[in-house]
């Protein structure tokens, strides 16, 4: 299968970025859609994998918390395709970004389902953080790039 990862650039690409971010992260607890955005959309960078006919199998977003500290947000892979390899692409391709802009650590918020994932990226454990829709536990994770 060919494998595109790039930047969403379109409307059409942002709306099947989107759509996957809110299959994966927020229809399984009944979330309406616009709740997988946030006010930091515009000022963020954004990845995808696509597949065949451009379909989107994964995706995530790094925006700045100052010039030393990337964070991590929204990663999703479609469930069809976990376990392959493509949430390493997508992290790679956010971390490949927050070396470019020189930052020194990268956080994130890890669901417990993906601590393991992290760790094997290196990222550290710090702390249990917040609960998400009152059942999701989140843990702070942090990378030093530097």
């Amino acid at each position: 299968m060919p494998i595109t990862i790039k930047q969403p650039k379109t409307e059409k690409e942002f709306d099947a970025y989107y759509d996957l971010r809110w299959r994966v992260l927020r229809e399984p607890w009944n979330q309406p859609q616009g709740s997988e955005k946030d006010e930091l959309e515009n000022d963020s960078f954004h990845i995808m994998v696509c597949g065949e006919n451009n379909n989107v199998i994964g995706v995530g977003r790094l925006h700045f918390n100052n010039k030393k500290e990337a964070q991590i947000r929204y990663m999703a892979v479609d469930p069809e395709y976990t376990n392959k390899g493509f949430g390493k692409l997508i992290l790679g391709a956010l971390e490949e970004k927050a070396e470019q802009e020189q930052c020194e650590v990268i956080v994130l918020d890890a669901r417990e389902n993906a601590i393991g994932f992290y760790e094997k990226n290196n990222y550290k454990l710090l702390k249990k953080n917040h609960l998400l829709f009152g059942t999701i536990q989140h843990y702070r994770m942090r990378k030093t790039i530097i």
